[in-house]
Order: structure tokens, then C-alpha cells, then sequence
């Protein structure tokens, strides 16, 4: 699988395995934990997601430029590994629920996610830097070229770049797809532990009861008083709803605070990979650029190297602008399509019992999209390897432009199955037999999950390949951030999701992110030859 593939770059994909593996034990329950903790609505639960999500990104920015200035990408990557360490901590103390002084509570919260997102950002771009680095070294493509031959521009036939980011990506994905699974388990081991069972409502319902009950319907009263039925708290049946309800927040989540736990552990994982094997890794401080004779160089080819860099940056920043809205659309999967997991999907046809836990939850789904990748990723790179082999792949332009296609593919899939379903509005008035009756077999979200995540794999990988290979070799680190960035500007947008979720059809909501990355699509099209062409 690795072969003619740098050696470092195992070690790049299992260091960035660990630390994405914590950070998607945490994404997998965050807006479920901010919401449960505090007993915050999905929209204000999603103006915290947007902005933690957002500065993750925005602040690759910052970790590119301190890479860049001190030519330093492997102490910076060090330094980004010990912060979010600090920053899981931050969150991961168990404290009592529910709180007794929100701001305060809310606040510390807020900090712990900002220390997780300036550690991303000295790590996450840096290390991608790295991996582009690898394919840019002298003695890999003197290797590439005896094993390939060269063209007649005097480069290797064969370009192993595309293909080694995608391995990158399908480790990051191994991680992705065992957290949720991890996060689920301790919570509910928690629950079981304290006499509870898992309820995906009761949470909302506690919070509401708690705070004020007399805004509640006969049906959300009704639907507390049969879950508190179902318990016994200290050894006998509930007769006191109040203490029913701060004691399954409370233990409720603990167990969160517990699963945040493990992210520490993932990432200390992390940490002594990178540093058993940070010598592989290329050390840009240490090439100095020499020329190949004793020639100065003209003024002309001075002006013509400037005017490349410019094209370089303007297409580079044209696809960022591009795939603001394939981010936008995709990370959705924390958010409102994680809470359209826990509304619409029946989750009790789900439910892994393990004895001392259970696998039960909406945040199971956050795994389906990392399983895809790892298992698509070699199918299509095989798909792409045989269309090389006949001469016709596609270049990486174009490839972007077919999976912003296919990701409103999969919104408009997911908004024709949602057109019998009633708004969320109308769930409150729903209750036992109507509301079961109302949910949806869970291979729907699978289904979709599948589709996104082949737009995913025709996206990801291959701009994080793109921005490597049209890069000026100086400005690594920062256009690997700017990607980032880009990122991070869909991100900071994400919580419309919710405000749509909340307050139009849910046919109208998704309708809005396939017709976002349908015109994506054709703004990439309108673009891929001017982008082809700055690419050679």
C-alpha cells in the first residue's frame, strides 16, 4: 500500500490517526454534550458549534504562519499535540449537572475548545505541509524517476502525490470510525453503572422540567413520567420528578466528561508516535535553495517567477472559495444531521448490548461516515489508478467539481426522503405509538452518509494534493492554513443548519445545501482549465 510512497509518510498517517481518533470522540457527542449540559436549544447549541468549528480552522492560519517565519514545522506540530492535550483536560473535569452558574460553567467550557482549537492549528495544516513536503524532497523524486522514467520535461512519469494523501486520509478515518463508538460506550456504561438506560429525549425533557415545567404539553409531561417509571432512583420507584431530573442530567453527563477523558489518552498516543518518528519527517530549516551554476538571475525571470506565485495563490484561492460551501454542506454531521438522527432515525434497532455497556445512541452515525472512508478509498484510488492507466483520469480540478455534484446528490436524496416527514416544530405534540410509527429505519442516514462521503473522498484528499502541489514551496505552511481557513469560513456558517432545521420543512432545509453545492459545481467547472493549466 505504501510502496514508492515517501517513508515518513506511515508515520505522518499514524500520527495524525491518533490525534483525529480524540478528536472525533469528541466531535461524535459535542453538540448532544452542550446541549445536555447546559440545557441549551439546538440553534444557540449551534452558534457555539459554528464557532468552535470555525476558529479550528481559522487558526491553521496562524500555526501555517509560525511554521513558515521559524521554518520550524516539526517543534510547531509538537507544541500543537501538547495544547490540545491541555485543552481536552479543560473539559474532560466532571462537574455537576446542572450547573449552578451558567455563564461561569458555559465559560470554562468555551476556553477548553479554544486551547483544542489553537493546538489544531499549529498541528493540523503543519502536518499536512509535511506530508506535500515528502514528495517535493530531491532523493524521493530521483527514486520516483528510476522506478517510472521521466518525460520529456525531465519529471517522473508517475505522480504518487494524490494517491499518498488519500492514505493519509483513510488513517485519519480508521480513528473517526472507532470514537463514536468509544464515546457511546463510556456514557451508557456511566447510565448503566448508576441504574439508567440511554434516552436520547430525556435530557431536553429534564432541562425543561427543571427550569420550567409549566411551559411543558400534557405529551412532553406524560412522556417524562414513563421514562421516570422505567427507573428506580436509589433503590426505589420515582415519586419525585425534580430529583429524577437532576439526577439522570447529572450522571447523564458525567459520562460525557468521561468520554472526554479518552481524548487525552488518544492523544498522548499521538504524541509518542510523532516523536519516535519525527526524524523521517523532512526539516525545511535545514535546505538551504542552491542554484545549479554560478549564473545570476535576470531581472526577467525574477518578474516571471513573481507573476507565477500570484497565479498560483489566485487559483489556489479560487478553489477555496469553492469548497466553503462543500464544508458548509458536509459538516452537518455534528450538527443538524445529528439531531435529525435523534428525531427521525429509530435508534432502538440499533443497540449493541456488551454487558457492562451498551452501543446505543444518535452519535453511532458519526462513525458510518469514517468506515466509508476507509473502506472507499481503496476502491477509488484503484478506479482512478485504471482510468491513469487508459490515459483519461481526470485531472484534480475536475475531480472536486464531480464530488461537489455528488455531495448535492446526497442532499437531494436525503430531501426527497424527508418530504412525508412533519417539521420538528411538530414533534413536541408527538407521543408513544405515533411517534415510533413516524421514525425512520436507519439505513436512510447510512445511505446518505455513503453518498457524502464519495464526494468527500473526490474533495478532501485530493485539495489537500492540489494546494501541495501549486503551493510556492515558501507559503507551505500558510496555504495549507488558507485551505484551513477556508474551511473554517463554511464552518463558521454551519449554525444556519440549525436555524433551518428548527424552523422550515425539513425537505426546504436540506434543499438549501444541494442547491449550494450544486452551483459549487458548476463555478469549479467554469474554472478547471485556467486551474489545469496553472497546475503543470
Amino acid at each position: 500500500m505504501f510502496k514508492n510512497h515517501p517513508k515518513g509518510l506511515l508515520a505522518a498517517a499514524l500520527t495524525n490517526m491518533g490525534e483525529r481518533f480524540g478528536f472525533y470522540i469528541m466531535m461524535a457527542i459535542l453538540t448532544l454534550f452542550i446541549s445536555s449540559k447546559f440545557g441549551l436549544s439546538e440553534t444557540t447549541t449551534g452558534f457555539i458549534y459554528s464557532a468552535f468549528y470555525a476558529s479550528i480552522y481559522i487558526l491553521a492560519l496562524v500555526g501555517g504562519l509560525i511554521a513558515d517565519k521559524t521554518r520550524n514545522y516539526k517543534r510547531t506540530i509538537m507544541w500543537g499535540l501538547i495544547l490540545m492535550a491541555v485543552g481536552y483536560a479543560i473539559i474532560a473535569v466532571p462537574t455537576k449537572t446542572p450547573v449552578d452558574n451558567l455563564p461561569i460553567a458555559l465559560a470554562i467550557t468555551c476556553l477548553g475548545l479554544l486551547v483544542i482549537a489553537f493546538g489544531n492549528g499549529l498541528f493540523k495544516g503543519n502536518l499536512q505541509a509535511i506530508v506535500g513536503q515528502m514528495y517535493d524532497k530531491k532523493d524521493y523524486k530521483d527514486s520516483i524517476a528510476k522506478e517510472f522514467g521521466v518525460d520529456e520535461n525531465g519529471k517522473p512519469r508517475r505522480d504518487m502525490r494524490d494517491a499518498g494523501y488519500q492514505l493519509f486520509y483513510m488513517f485519519i478515518n480508521i480513528g473517526g470510525f472507532f470514537a463514536p463508538f468509544i464515546a457511546i460506550a463510556v456514557r451508557n456504561w456511566w447510565l448503566k453503572t448508576n441504574g439508567f438506560d440511554y434516552n436520547a429525549q430525556l435530557p431536553e425533557l429534564a432541562h425543561q422540567y427543571i427550569g420550567n415545567q409549566a411551559s411543558m404539553s400534557a405529551e412532553q409531561l406524560s412522556n417524562l413520567t414513563t421514562y421516570a417509571s422505567q427507573v428506580t432512583l436509589d433503590g426505589s420507584p420515582v415519586a419525585d420528578l425534580m430529583a429524577f431530573s437532576n439526577r439522570y442530567l447529572d450522571v447523564f453527563n458525567r459520562g460525557f466528561h468521561f468520554a472526554f477523558i479518552a481524548t487525552i489518552v488518544a492523544i498522548f498516543i499521538s504524541f509518542i508516535i510523532y516523536m519516535i518518528n519525527k526524524n523521517q519527517f523532512p526539516d525545511p530549516a535545514a535546505t538551504k535553495v542552491k542554484s545549479n551554476d554560478n549564473k545570476s538571475v535576470s531581472k526577467e525571470e525574477i518578474t516571471m517567477a513573481a507573476s507565477e506565485i500570484r497565479q498560483r495563490i489566485y487559483a489556489l484561492f479560487a478553489v477555496f472559495g469553492v469548497v466553503i460551501f462543500f464544508w458548509f454542506s458536509f459538516h452537518q454531521n455534528g450538527y443538524s444531521l445529528t439531531y435529525f438522527a435523534r428525531d427521525y432515525i429509530n435508534l432502538n434497532i440499533i443497540n449493541i448490548d456488551l454487558g457492562f455497556t451498551s452501543i446505543k445512541g444518535a452519535e453511532i452515525f458519526q462513525s458510518v461516515n469514517p468506515f466509508f472512508v476507509v473502506f472507499l478509498t481503496p476502491i477509488i484510488m484503484w478506479f482512478f489508478g485504471t482510468m491513469r492507466k487508459k490515459g483519461n483520469e481526470p485531472s484534480t480540478p475536475k475531480k472536486i467539481a464531480i464530488g461537489m455534484g455528488i455531495a448535492a446528490f446526497a442532499y437531494i436524496f436525503l430531501l426527497i426522503v424527508s418530504m412525508a416527514l412533519p417539521d420538528k416544530s411538530a414533534l413536541v405534540n408527538m407521543s408513544g405509538d405515533s411517534l415510533s410509527a413516524m421514525k425512520l429505519t436507519p439505513w436512510v442516514l447510512v445511505g446518505m452518509y455513503f453518498i457524502l462521503t464519495v464526494a468527500e473522498l473526490f474533495i478532501s484528499p485530493l485539495g489537500l494534493s492540489f494546494v501541495s502541489k501549486v503551493a510556492p514551496p515558501h507559503l507551505q505552511g500558510l496555504m495549507q492554513g488558507a485551505w484551513l481557513a477556508a474551511t473554517a469560513i463554511g464552518n463558521s456558517i454551519l449554525f444556519i443548519g440549525g436555524l433551518l432545521y428548527t424552523s422550515v420543512p425539513l425537505w426546504a432545509c436540506w434543499m438549501v445545501f444541494a442547491v449550494a453545492c450544486s452551483l459549487s459545481m458548476l463555478v469549479m467547472l467554469s474554472m478547471v482549465k485556467w486551474l489545469e493549466r496553472v497546475a503543470k
